[in-house]
């Protein structure tokens, strides 16, 4: 009797402390746990991306910036499959809809298997798990487990009694951990299907909701838990199909997709987006970025077999400066596809003749109808003798500065350049926004007419739309809608109208090109091509009245090109996106400047055929005859323009001297040095050199200005 009541008190001490441990549970469940809002938790879910989108709101290209975990953009249920929402919910929480937060037949049954038939089988809700996902508990084991499960409980309690179920499913998809460093059902559906959430099929919904339970499982697992599934489920949809779906999609896992975005344009992406989740809005339009990128590869491509691999294109709006157009690359063709071929800096070419004849039009030394001599020159220059030679090694004897422009002869644009200045000319170019030609006239030389100098397709798109625009330039601009940058006049409006309408001539430039050619356009354009030294660099920029298109084709390892030259190179890649651009309507030539006029001009000997040319108002005449002979003119032949003088301080200054001597010289010519008349006997005379910069001119008896040159002693 005495043990019955002994064991009647253990027993019911034991279910006193059950019934006590029962009531402290069910009070804890029940007290509210502090959770986030689901507006809260969505704030704070940063993708691994940023995106860029063009000036419509469609993204074009994207780039990862955060590499602790993959997630995708926070994907909305209603744009989730409902195959994937019902393969997970009945994988993971059949009776979803139907508990507070805590299934207690789940409970039960869990407590039930580990007492008597000593296995784990898991009891937590989709709300538990999302609770855990929020407080980042992780797998814990013995009381401390049984500790972390009451915690997810009573917080997933809380979440049930503030969030709606559609918000804690919603929340759970996009914050489930997926095989590898996936996160969310956006990022485990493009890496491992390539796809969006809402296009994924019933075998792949059910290959994701395999792999919820281990991540990282066999595919033989993940196969058979599937095919499981679908027969429970009763899904249309056979094993065979499953495994060949696991295996794919396993397969991508190592392949490393980034999500269903195109790339656009990845170096410019490369270059604006640093921060994650940002959605940077640039003034590309998608459309045009597609076609520029298809027109440049498809080009190249036909000129593989030419060692041409890489190029470039930009497409700029004249009036706002806007991009509407940024191809780095040409992609998969190059070897260094990640180079950014708008603003690698190369060899200018002939690309830069247009603002020396704007420059010396300018200054009234020429007019569009003045004849050069495009014959054999050789220059002395503190380097040695500069002979330059042209595209096709065939001189043309006398040529107008139209023909000499739009034929893009070398010989007449280095006698410009020794009229215009080779200081002058490089201040007018770095004005222009050509910040690589930095060093000083020396460096360069004559050889500057002819493109030595470094530019890249971003300066040489601005330059070429400040003649577009009649001289005036300002900033190109990545930024739609943005204030209009500063705008500045850097070329006179007359001088560069003449210059254009030079540019858009197609009978000037058939001594060089011929007349097929892909400069042609059936409306009004303005084009010049330039090519480098040993056929590195091929560049065509040329405008309509609306759009500018610069586009430059080479090697970015600098190799060379096998005859391929700028005509042949980039001009059809110019021709085209112009003639893309221009469809809806034709191109109307720019209004003729107040302060140009029009004139009739013959030439004698009739060099060129009797025209109508464009002047400055004051420089107009109505007949070109040929001057005298180069040879019979007076002109200054040492020093030469650009020398450098370097005084021997092993030689007495008394007997250190510099010759100063003249060809086609007559006994009423004046020399000064620095405006300071210079006496003695010319044709030649001995000056005794000091330290400084001088400026050596030659005067006529009236005080016109003959010839000029600068030089340095040292």
């Amino acid at each position: 009797m005495r043990r019955v009541q002994q064991l009647r008190c253990v027993l019911g001490g034991a279910l006193s402390a059950g019934l006590i441990a029962a009531l402290g549970g069910w009070i804890y469940l029940s007290w509210p746990a502090a959770v986030p809002s689901y507006a809260q938790v969505q704030a704070q879910f940063v993708p691994s991306d940023a995106w860029l989108l063009d000036r419509h709101g469609e993204i074009i290209d994207s780039v990862r910036v955060r590499f602790d975990v993959r997630r995708l953009p926070w994907a909305r249920l209603a744009d989730i499959s409902p195959a994937v929402v019902t393969a997970i919910v009945d994988s993971e929480d059949r009776r979803f809809y139907r508990h507070h937060g805590i299934d207690w037949r789940a409970v039960i049954g869990a407590l039930r298997d580990e007492l008597w038939r000593h296995q784990r089988r898991g009891a937590s809700t989709i709300s538990m798990q999302l609770a855990s996902l929020l407080l980042q508990r992780h797998e814990r084991s013995g009381l401390s487990a049984w500790i972390g499960k009451l915690e997810q409980g009573r917080t997933a309690v809380s979440l049930e009694r503030h969030w709606g179920k559609d918000q804690i499913l919603e929340a759970y998809l996009n914050l489930l951990p997926y095989r590898g460093e996936l996160q969310g059902i956006g990022a485990a559906s493009a890496r491992l299907a390539g796809k969006s959430p809402s296009g994924l099929s019933t075998s792949e919904s059910l290959v994701l909701a395999a792999l919820l339970p281990q991540p990282a499982a066999s595919g033989a697992l993940v196969g058979s838990r599937a095919c499981a599934r679908a027969s429970v489920l009763a899904l249309p949809v056979s094993c065979d199909e499953i495994h060949r779906t696991v295996q794919a999609m396993l397969a991508a896992t190592a392949a490393g997709r980034d999500g269903p975005w195109p790339h656009l344009a990845p170096q410019l992406a490369q270059h604006l987006l640093h921060t994650p989740g940002e959605r940077q809005v640039v003034s590309l339009d998608a459309d045009m970025q597609r076609q520029a990128r298809a027109v440049l590869t498809s080009h190249l491509s036909a000129l593989a077999n030419r060692n041409v691999r890489d190029g470039a294109v930009l497409v700029v709006d004249n009036a706002s400066g806007e991009v509407l157009a940024y191809v780095g690359s040409a992609g998969s063709l190059s070897r260094a596809a990640q180079v950014d071929g708008v603003q690698a800096a190369r060899q200018a070419g002939s690309s830069l003749k247009p603002f020396l004849y704007e420059q010396a039009l300018e200054q009234r030394y020429l007019t569009a109808a003045s004849l050069l001599a495009d014959a054999p020159l050789s220059v002395d220059t503190a380097a040695g003798v500069y002979l330059p030679q042209d595209y096709d090694h065939d001189f043309k004897g006398l040529v107008s500065v139209r023909t000499a422009l739009a034929g893009s002869l070398n010989v007449p644009a280095v006698r410009t350049l020794m009229l215009v200045g080779v200081d002058a000319f490089a201040a007018r170019l770095r004005a222009l926004g050509y910040g690589g030609i930095r060093a000083d006239a020396q460096y360069y030389g004559y050889s500057l007419a002819l493109g030595s100098g470094e530019v890249t397709l971003w300066q040489q798109a601005q330059a070429y739309r400040a003649l577009a625009n009649g001289g005036v330039s300002s900033p190109l601009r990545l930024q739609p809608g943005a204030e209009p940058a500063v705008r500045q006049r850097l070329m006179s409006a007359a001088a560069s109208y003449i210059v254009s309408d030079i540019l858009s001539d197609p009978g000037a430039r058939t001594v060089t090109f011929g007349l097929d050619n892909h400069l042609k356009t059936p409306f009004w354009s303005a084009v010049k091509t330039g090519t480098s030294e040993d056929m590195r660099d091929n560049w065509c920029i040329g405008y309509s009245g609306s759009y500018t298109v610069a586009v430059w084709v080479g090697n970015f390892e600098g190799d060379s090109m096998r005859d391929v030259s700028g005509v042949t190179g980039a001009a059809p890649v110019w021709q085209e996106l112009m003639l893309r651009l221009q469809a809806g309507g034709a191109a109307a030539p720019p209004a003729v400047p107040p302060d140009v006029s029009g004139r009739s001009t013959r030439f004698e000997p009739s060099v060129e055929p009797e025209r109508r040319e464009w002047f400055i108002n004051g420089t107009q005449f109505r007949g070109v005859v040929a001057a005298v002979p180069a040879s019979e003119r007076p002109t200054i032949v040492s020093p030469v323009d650009g020398m450098v003088i370097a005084l021997d301080p092993d030689i007495p200054d008394a007997r250190q001297r510099v010759l100063i001597a003249l060809q086609g010289a007559r006994s009423s010519l004046q020399l000064k040095l620095n405006d300071t008349p210079l006496d003695g006997v010319l044709p030649q005379q001995l000056w005794e050199p000091r330290p400084g910069r001088y400026e050596l001119t030659l005067e006529d008896e009236s005080g016109q200005r003959l010839d000029r040159v600068q030089f340095t002693v040292r």
